[in-house]
């Protein structure tokens, strides 16, 4: 199996307070002088909310930001390889599968991009179907995973659709964080058992964990028990007990092992033989408990470090460690690629395509509303006059238009805000270029959602302003119909050059909005253009309705 080590870790992060200019960057520890090893079985990192066992467990795995951290981590005593992001599984704390695909596909996604393109097809699929017995998902193999809108698979299935998209590529190392966050009891207690199983034919399972119960507790061959950055307990999760009654803390009879360590921890353990009877170093503020709790954790890391369990890890770390030191922090950010840019297109163009088909709502509702929209615009400028009126009424015909297409590409922010936790998780193990998913994305939008209704626009509106409305030539219709679809491109790509830097759609629909106002008031209807101040007046050419018009 493979081993793996980590020597004097420390992370700390900076943090922004205050108010613009007159912010303040502070230092911000998160972990302390962290040393282990993580051997073939079930390694449980845990700790209370903030004690940092999802940063570490990120930094085992390379997927943590390297600025401000040191220390080593070393796979069976040599450096961490340069892409071992990618060739390691690592399973999220939120579902990362697409909903509308089935666990079959889904699967299938995984195989078709991990795996080499020497691995033949047969045999991709042979994987797949090995995985999905592995994991007992064989009935609900073709169901569909299911959306917040659609039901599918249960909660406990889609975790193990979860984990087997990681275990498509058969790694030495899988990495989880919180697996039992969101599930049952139950469920969460066979989702353990099962990485058990897994563990047992010789896989290093590392993940971090809240609070299990006592059933899933007893399956932890080791344990690394943090708080406030430091180890508080490194070393077989059966002994960890027998480490603290060391210290003076009982644990009381049929109380949860996991659920004791956390009341030694915050100070609430009733177990506590001497300075917490009398109740007087119970802190009375949130800030002064802050205190207390801080320091009651140095004060167990700082008994820790002179245990036995500790001296025998550290002898351990040093034997397989000399020699074999080696600080590389841009090895931290290498992905490699197991196929071409081609290859990566057609899978996830094809995904894409696939989840449009599985949501069909949005785009039948876009097309009922163009077709309706257009034969309102119709009725409303129906065979226009060759006189004032008619002029006018043309290019609010116009102007209406333009600006239609401008504000129904708002609905492309979602494109990539949705679903950005899957293309992060994906892009980050290495399923595809950046390139590759953008040029997917946006061949799925552009055709049905921006070029359809430009069509279907086009040929209601043309034919029912009558022949003195518009052009009655092929290449005026041609123009018109390019110019909307122009616009409608226009303005989509700038929406989602807006979403890309925003995490809440509500937030890019504004930025959206209140941009596209502005393109308005500057499109040349509203406002004579000449007659607007010099200093505002460049405005004009950021006008995407402006140009739709002329």
């Amino acid at each position: 199996g493979t081993v793996l080590t980590f020597h004097n870790i420390c992370y700390h992060v900076k943090t922004k307070t205050g108010f613009l200019c007159f912010k303040k960057t502070t230092k911000k520890e998160v972990l302390r002088d962290v040393n282990g090893i993580m051997k073939p079985g079930l390694n449980a990192i845990l700790g209370p909310t903030g004690s940092g066992k999802s940063s570490l467990l990120d930094i085992l795995a390379a997927r943590k930001d390297p600025h401000g951290l040191s220390g080593d981590i070393l796979i069976n005593g040599a450096p961490q390889p340069a892409n071992f992001k990618c060739t390691s599984g690592y399973v999220v704390q939120d579902d990362v599968v697409m909903g509308t695909l089935t666990v079959r596909e889904n699967l299938n996604f995984s195989a078709a991009l991990r795996l080499p393109k020497s691995v033949k097809e047969k045999e991709k699929n042979e994987r797949v179907d090995q995985v999905i017995k592995e994991l007992g998902l064989s009935k609900v193999a073709d169901s569909k995973v299911g959306t917040q809108f659609t039901r599918g698979v249960s909660g406990g299935e889609r975790k193990r659709t979860n984990i087997g998209m990681e275990l498509i590529t058969d790694p030495a190392i899988l990495f989880l964080d919180e697996p039992t966050t969101g599930l049952d009891a139950s469920t969460a207690n066979a989702v353990l058992l099962l990485l058990k199983r897994m563990s047992k034919q010789g896989k290093t399972i590392i993940f971090s964990i809240h609070q299990p119960r006592y059933s899933i507790f007893r399956l932890f061959d080791t344990l690394t028990l943090l708080a406030a950055g430091r180890v508080l307990y490194h070393g077989p999760a059966q002994q960890a007990i027998e480490h603290f009654q060391t210290l003076g803390y009982q644990c009381e009879p049929y109380n949860n092992p996991a659920d004791f360590f956390l009341d030694v921890i915050n100070g609430d353990s009733t177990a506590v033989a001497m300075s917490k009877a009398d109740g007087s170093n119970t802190a009375e503020s949130t800030e002064e408990r802050s205190e207390y709790d801080k320091t009651l954790a140095e004060q167990l890391a700082e008994k820790y470090s002179n245990s036995a369990y500790y001296q025998e890890t550290k002898a351990y770390l040093e034997s397989i460690s000399s020699g074999n030191k080696k600080k590389s922090k841009g090895l931290f950010r290498q992905i490699t690629y197991a196929n071409s840019f081609l290859h990566q297109l057609k899978w996830v163009s094809r995904r894409t395509f696939k989840n449009l088909i599985g949501n069909p709502q949005a785009s039948i509702a876009q097309v009922l509303i163009t077709v309706l929209l257009g034969l309102i615009v119709g009725a409303l400028f129906f065979g226009l006059e060759n006189n004032r009126a008619g002029i006018q009424n043309r290019v609010g015909a116009m102007f209406f238009l333009t600006t239609n297409q401008c504000f129904s590409s708002i609905s492309a922010i979602e494109l990539f805000v949705v679903e950005k936790k899957i293309f992060i998780h994906e892009y980050i193990s290495g399923y595809y270029r950046i390139s590759a998913y953008f040029i997917a994305k946006l061949m799925a939008d552009l055709i049905p959602v921006r070029t359809l209704p430009s069509i279907i626009f086009t040929c209601i509106v043309y034919f029912m302003l009558g022949k003195y409305g518009l052009k009655p030539t092929v290449e005026a219709f041609f123009i018109m119909m390019f110019s909307l679809m122009m616009v409608s491109y226009t303005a989509t790509s700038m929406a989602l050059a807006i979403a890309t830097g925003q995490s809440v759609v509500s937030v890019a629909n504004l930025l959206s909005t209140v941009a596209f106002v502005f393109m308005i008031l500057f499109s040349g209807l509203l406002v004579n253009l000449t007659s607007v101040l010099p200093w505002l007046s460049w405005l004009k050419y950021f006008s995407i309705p402006r140009y739709g018009m002329t």
